[in-house]
C-alpha cells in the first residue's frame, strides 16, 4: 500500500487543477480562501511524493515523468485560477507573464530536440521558483494583490529556466534528477556526485 502512495499523490494534484478552476469559474471570490487551500495541499502532494517515492523505493524514471507533467498541469490550472479571480492585474503584468511561458515552453522544446523527451530534471533553482510561484500566487488568488512576491516569482522564474537550459545542453543523454547546471557538466565529465535525499535521491 505505501508503495502506491507517490502516485496517488501525483493523481490528486493533477486532479487538483481542475477542480480549482472550476469552483473559481462558479463561484469567483466566495471561494478564494478555498483557492488557496488547495493550493498549499498541491504543493505539499509535490514535495511529499518524491519523498516517499525514495522511501519506499519507488521513484522509477516514469514515476518522476509523471511527477513533471503534473506539475505543469497543476501551475498551469492555478495560473488560469488566478486570471479568472483577477483579469485586470493579470493583464497589467501579461509581457512578464509571456517571457516566463515562453521560457517554459522552450525547455520541452530544446528537450525533445536534444533528446526526444522531456525534461524531468526536478533542479533545486526550479523548486526555489516553486516556492516563489507559491507565494505569488497565494497574494494573487486570496487577496488580489501581485507586488513583490509576483516579481521575485518572475525573477526567480527566469534564472530557474536559464539553469534547466544549461542542464539540457550539458548533458549527454536524458537525465532525470539533475540538482544544477554544475550536476549535469559532472555527469557529462563522468565525476560522480552525492545528491541530497530530500530532493533528488
Amino acid at each position: 500500500m505505501k508503495r502506491k502512495i507517490p502516485m496517488g499523490l501525483i493523481v490528486f494534484r493533477l486532479l487538483l487543477g481542475p477542480i480549482m478552476i472550476f469552483l473559481a469559474w462558479n463561484y469567483g471570490d466566495a471561494v478564494r480562501l478555498l483557492l488557496v487551500v488547495l493550493l498549499f495541499l498541491g504543493i505539499l502532494s509535490d514535495i511529499f511524493d518524491g519523498i516517499i517515492a525514495r522511501k519506499v523505493g519507488v521513484a522509477t524514471v516514469q514515476l518522476r515523468r509523471m511527477d513533471s507533467q503534473s506539475d505543469v498541469v497543476f501551475w498551469a490550472c492555478t495560473c488560469y485560477c488566478t486570471w479568472l479571480l483577477n483579469p485586470d492585474l493579470i493583464g497589467e503584468h501579461k509581457l512578464l507573464l509571456w517571457i516566463v511561458f515562453s521560457m517554459e515552453a522552450l525547455t520541452y522544446v530544446f528537450s525533445y530536440l536534444k533528446f526526444r523527451k522531456e525534461n524531468a530534471t526536478h533542479a533545486i533553482l526550479s523548486k526555489l521558483w516553486g516556492i516563489t510561484l507559491l507565494a505569488a500566487f497565494v497574494s494573487m488568488i486570496g487577496f488580489g494583490y501581485a507586488g513583490l512576491p509576483f516579481i521575485l516569482a518572475v525573477v526567480f522564474g527566469i534564472i530557474s529556466h536559464i539553469d534547466v537550459y544549461l542542464i539540457i545542453l550539458l548533458l549527454p543523454k536524458w537525465t532525470v534528477d539533475v540538482p544544477s547546471c554544475y550536476h549535469a557538466y559532472l555527469i557529462r565529465k563522468g565525476i560522480p556526485f552525492r545528491k541530497h535525499k530530500l530532493f533528488n535521491g
